[in-house]
């Protein structure tokens, strides 16, 4: 077993958990509720901009030229071609590229960043790496699994689009990077820098879990209204 592989084992218990949460189920048999889609649709794009700053925080304290070109690449992949099918869906829904941009992060979304971006400045490049494995190993997996269902993808073209970009061998093929420098960092950590990768997992894959929620619940603040 590589490393990545034992993050994810220590994991298992919450990623099976995502697997089986009614949001996820819902995008791969079309039941999900449009209105807690859109909900999805707006805290994630928020998400993805601090989450394209992470792979920006990483190629700036990345330790060699190969492994800051590709971190900039992915965070212009998450930056282009992630965030313009978010765009795409939020013009069905009646929202702007504008209004996209100024969503307020849902509580757990704020946490979620924070988190993130806590770890990218006091953490080391490789509780980085392990911070930030879960969300793109994480999705897809989630659409590799929805796209085996058996049944074919979903009527709705909204789901099915979703399905068929993270069920993607090119989404699937950014994951596998993702691991395999996890696995770089991981076998030249020692015990504490692995330890301290395994809770920057751990506390990852909650959130992604959590992020479901928050979306099944329309999370707001106290005292504010839901959209």
């Amino acid at each position: 077993m590589t490393f990545s592989d034992d993050l994810r084992a220590a994991a298992d218990d919450v990623w099976e958990a995502q697997h089986a949460h009614p949001f996820v189920t819902g995008i791969g048999d079309g039941t999900l509720a449009l209105d807690r889609f859109r909900f999805w649709v707006a805290q994630d794009f928020r998400y993805l901009i601090d989450y394209a700053r992470l792979f920006a925080l990483g190629a700036a304290r990345a330790p060699d030229l190969a492994t800051m070109r590709r971190l900039a690449e992915l965070a212009q992949e998450t930056l282009g071609t992630e965030m313009d099918l978010h765009r795409s869906y939020a013009a069905e829904f009646g929202l702007t590229a504008a209004e996209l941009e100024a969503t307020e992060p849902a509580p757990t979304t704020q946490g979620y960043v924070d988190f993130l971006l806590r770890t990218a400045t006091v953490g080391d490049f490789a509780e980085l790496l392990a911070a930030l494995l879960p969300c793109m190993w994480g999705f897809s997996e989630v659409g590799q699994r929805l796209a085996a269902r058996p049944g074919g993808p979903p009527s709705d073209p909204r789901y099915a689009a979703w399905i068929a970009m993270y069920a993607s061998d090119e989404f699937a093929e950014l994951a596998a990077w993702c691991r395999e420098i996890t696995d770089r960092a991981g076998a030249d950590a020692g015990p504490a820098t692995r330890a301290a990768m395994e809770r920057a997992f751990v506390t990852s894959s909650r959130y992604e879990l959590a992020f479901w929620q928050m979306a099944w619940d329309r999370e707001t603040w106290p005292a504010t209204s839901p959209a």
